[in-house]
């Protein structure tokens, strides 16, 4: 993968680039910018350029911010992850019941409304199958992602709510299987994709796998 200018590479032990402090609260609206690039044009499609003239920016300030062209973006995927994880750990009250924690967090995942985060996700993962190191990256987002859900199973396993022999981390894989696949359909906008009917399908085959009764 290009890069613009030379950076630091990643810290030891870590998948994450090095972050520049240079920008503040302008270089987050800058990295929205490339979010909404990248949704719209791809993640290898994206360059200095493009960002730059969507966000009024010069390159040479985007240089600045961010170093490389690679850091500027993997940047921008770390902050569209984070920011969908803190949409799902919003939608999720603190004294919820663990399967309504589920269930809210099933909800965002399905919402049709988060377009870009599933353009976002369907790109990341095309770049992550070709290049090894942003692979690494991938691995890190992801298990940030997964995390609530984890959370939240082992909470109704420990107050007895929850009734499985799987392992909850196991059960997550599966269950984030058939979230992300269901990207797909929702935002290349398939006839056949049926909202209500696939998240009762969705629920129905958690409850099962978590020995809750459906109408829980």
């Amino acid at each position: 993968m290009s890069s613009g200018t030379t950076a630091p590479g990643p810290a030891a032990g870590s998948a994450y680039p090095l972050r520049r402090r240079a920008g503040g609260k302008r270089r987050d609206e800058v990295l929205d910018h490339v979010i909404a690039v990248i949704a719209d044009r791809g993640y290898d499609r994206t360059r200095f350029t493009d960002v730059a003239k969507v966000s009024k920016v010069a390159v040479s300030t985007l240089q600045f911010h961010f170093g490389s062209h690679e850091d500027m973006l993997i940047e921008a995927l770390h902050r569209s992850t984070e920011r969908e994880v803190s949409a799902m750990e919003a939608v999720v009250g603190p004294d919820d019941p663990p399967w309504r924690t589920l269930t809210a967090l099933v909800d965002r995942a399905l919402d049709p409304e988060a377009r870009v985060t599933g353009r976002m996700l369907l790109e990341f993962w095309h770049a992550c199958a070709r290049d090894p190191e942003l692979r690494d990256v991938g691995a890190v987002l992801c298990d940030r992602y997964r995390q609530p859900f984890v959370a939240a199973i082992r909470a109704g396993i420990d107050r007895g709510d929850f009734t499985t022999d799987s392992d909850p981390v196991d059960l997550v894989t599966v269950l984030n299987g058939i979230l992300e696949g269901l990207i797909i359909p929702r935002v290349l906008d398939h006839d056949y994709y049926d909202p209500p009917k696939v998240r009762a399908i969705v629920l129905r085959a958690l409850a099962a796998l978590l020995g809750v009764p459906p109408t829980t």
